[in-house]
């Protein structure tokens, strides 16, 4: 008898724990359902969104070592005194300088992107 009473009480226990389980998943599909039609209003950002994409993304740390590196052979030539460091790194400003305006461009709106920025943000701040 007893062993049909912790049976019965088992059995109560999973179905509450299912049921509750079940109740979660409603109310985070709703949720969701939710922020994705605010977010069709234009009452809140995509931004959120794009911020959960990017948790495990690593373009933004290439990036950004990419465009650091000069500073570190900068600073690298400075204090180690290697004069050819740092005459490479003027050749090196000296020919980005000369690069044609549409590279330039394209470099900076993929970078913008990368880091969620609109090129239509950049542009609209400085017509302010």
């Amino acid at each position: 008898m007893i062993w049909f009473n912790l049976i019965g009480t088992a059995f109560k226990a999973g179905a509450e724990i299912y049921k509750n389980k079940k109740a979660t998943e409603v109310a985070v599909s709703e949720a969701q359902l939710l922020h994705a039609e605010k977010m069709k209003r234009g009452d809140i950002e995509y931004s959120g969104q794009i911020m959960n994409n990017q948790k495990e993304d690593w373009k933004d740390e290439f990036v950004l070592l990419v465009l650091s590196s000069p500073m570190f052979l900068l600073a690298y030539s400075v204090f180690a005194e290697d004069e050819k460091i740092g005459q490479k790194l003027d050749l090196y400003f000296e020919k980005l300088q000369g690069m044609p305006w549409w590279i330039t461009g394209l470099w900076i709106s993929v970078v913008a992107a990368i880091y969620g920025i609109k090129a239509t943000d950049i542009i609209n701040t400085k017509k302010k």
